[in-house]
């Protein structure tokens, strides 16, 4: 059965209009302006075997001052496809399923708006405090990600003599910046063990490692804190070609990080990207180089927004699956009779991301 489906929730993607004009001028960001654009992805399972099923994120259901939801379309040719919701963090995943013997290809399109946010840490009017409810949950270990033994041990050295959460927060990023590396081995944008780097002490690795090392850490010392997954959609406009991609983006997935600060909201911060900067740009920078120093201090409070941010979700229930969660959302998944294809091997799962940037 071929079936078109359409998904637009106007409701989110105007949630920001229904705040007050004086908050939305206070929040991070507010000054900068939009930009909109449309990322495609089109999944065709190269060699299904039996029943097919696959899952694509979608953008953050939960409109923010940096990222505007404009709707989503999907159609799975000759199968079935549906929006679904996980139902601890809220992220947004198309799902769909075909039958044995059936050719399976979904396309996935989806539209946003983004721009640049920047937290002024030198003023203390949060304009969008948070539930105690959402910080509970983002206080939380998980699997990979635990925030008491090695890691709060490792977390008390390193804030030792900080004051307050932003005092901490800011050790912890200095900290990573000055003793991770990024490692250009590493499989995709890595697997998120942070039990494994503290406990072996190998603090390297990509972004969904060196942010999550900063996440577990932030917890540990009771600072609300999570890994936002995502992919960029654009070319860097601050003169950094390590830290953009425009058109075909299918490899270039990004993991950021976010602490929630009682005075400030939510703060942006990217300790990860200042290593990228330091292994990639130009061939290669040393950590003092101007150009690192200015990522390094531009990366913990805002973000350079040419990316779009999918979810927070850890540990993620695919709908529908016949094997277990994946320990983050960030690339398209799909599985068949054989078991789950590999989502870091786009090329024989049979899988294309692309962006452009669209008129308003």
């Amino acid at each position: 059965m071929n079936r078109r489906d359409f998904l637009r929730s106007s409701g989110l993607a105007t949630a920001g209009l229904a705040l007050p004009a004086s908050r939305l001028l206070a929040a991070e960001g507010a000054e900068a302006p939009w930009r909109h654009f449309e990322v495609t992805t089109r999944i065709e399972v190269l060699n299904p075997v039996g029943a097919t099923r696959a899952w694509v994120p979608v953008p953050l259901t939960e409109d923010r001052s940096w990222l505007r939801a404009m709707g989503n379309t999907f159609e799975a040719e000759d199968g079935h496809s549906r929006f679904a919701l996980d139902p601890r963090y809220g992220a947004g995943i198309v799902c769909a399923e075909w039958a044995a013997g059936v050719k399976p290809v979904l396309l996935v399109k989806s539209r946003f708006a983004t721009r640049d946010v920047k937290v002024d840490l030198s003023r203390g009017d949060n304009p969008i405090p948070e539930t105690a409810e959402t910080l509970a949950k983002y206080l939380a270990p998980t699997a990979h990600m635990e925030t008491t033994g090695a890691v709060k041990q490792l977390s008390d050295e390193v804030v030792k003599g900080a004051g307050d959460d932003v005092e901490k927060a800011r050790a912890i990023y200095e900290w990573i910046c000055d003793n991770t590396y990024r490692n250009p081995k590493t499989k995709g944008c890595g697997t998120g063990d942070v039990n494994f780097m503290v406990e072996t002490k190998t603090y390297n690795g990509k972004c969904a490692d060196l942010n999550a090392l900063f996440t577990a850490m932030a917890r540990s010392q009771g600072i609300p804190a999570r890994d936002v997954y995502g992919i960029r959609v654009a070319d860097s406009r601050l003169g950094y070609k390590s830290l953009g991609k425009s058109g075909d983006i299918t490899k270039a997935q990004h993991c950021r990080a976010e602490f929630y600060s009682h005075a400030h909201g939510w703060v942006p911060v990217d300790p990860a990207d200042v290593r990228k900067v330091i292994l990639e740009e130009d061939g290669g920078k040393k950590p003092d180089d101007p150009m690192v120093l200015a990522a390094r201090k531009r990366l913990f409070g805002s973000w350079e927004m040419n990316w779009l941010g999918y979810n927070y979700a850890n540990e993620v229930a695919l709908p529908g699956s016949a094997h277990g969660p994946v320990t983050f959302l960030m690339y398209p998944q799909s599985e068949t009779a054989e078991g789950r294809l590999d989502s870091l091997d786009p090329d024989h799962f049979g899988y294309r991301i692309t962006s452009r940037e669209i008129a308003a």
